[in-house]
C-alpha cells in the first residue's frame, strides 16, 4: 500500500512539471552584427546584418548590380518586407558556389536566418513564411547506364 502512495506522488509531480519551452535570445558578435549561413541547392551564403540605411552588398557589389534580374532582387527582400525591416538593417553577404537563382535562395535563407539572431521575436513571422526552411532540393546525380540522372539511351530491339 505504501509503495502504491509513493507511486501516486511521483506521478503527481511528473505531472505537475511544466513543458520545456525553448526561448530565443539575441547572438550579436563583437561589432553587434548578428551572422548567419544560408544555403539552397549547390550555393552557400555567408551573411552579416547591423542596424544601418537599408544597404545590401553581395560579394563587395551593390545587390541590384550581382542581381540583376529583378525576381532575384524581389527574393532576397522577403524576409525584411514580411517582417517589415526593409531599411533597418544593412547586410553583407558572401556567396559562392551554384548560379544566380540558388545564390539569391541562400542570401534569402542566411537574411532571414540572421534577422532571427538579431530579432528573435520574428522567428515565428518568417517560420510561418518558410524562410527559415532550408529548401533541400538539390540536383540528381547521373546513374551508369543512363543518359542522364534518369533519361535511358535510346531502345534499339535490333
Amino acid at each position: 500500500m505504501a509503495d502504491l502512495q509513493s507511486l501516486e506522488e511521483l506521478g503527481g509531480a511528473v505531472e505537475s512539471a511544466a513543458p520545456e519551452v525553448h526561448v530565443y535570445v539575441q547572438k550579436l558578435d563583437a561589432q553587434g552584427r548578428a551572422y548567419a549561413t544560408g544555403k539552397r541547392k549547390d550555393a552557400v551564403a555567408r551573411v552579416w546584418i547591423k542596424p544601418g540605411t537599408g544597404k545590401i552588398m553581395i560579394n563587395k557589389k551593390d545587390f541590384t548590380e550581382y542581381f540583376a534580374r529583378p525576381v532575384l532582387q524581389m527574393v532576397l527582400r522577403q524576409p525584411l518586407m514580411v517582417a517589415d525591416r526593409a531599411s533597418q538593417f544593412d547586410i553583407v553577404a558572401t556567396v559562392a558556389g551554384g548560379g544566380l537563382s540558388g545564390q539569391a535562395g541562400a542570401v534569402r535563407h542566411g537574411i532571414s536566418k540572421a534577422l532571427t539572431h538579431y530579432e528573435p521575436d520574428l522567428r515565428a513571422i518568417l517560420k510561418k513564411e518558410g524562410f527559415l526552411t532550408r529548401d533541400s532540393r538539390v540536383v540528381e546525380r547521373k546513374k551508369f547506364g543512363r543518359a542522364k540522372a534518369r533519361k535511358s539511351f535510346q531502345f534499339s530491339k535490333r
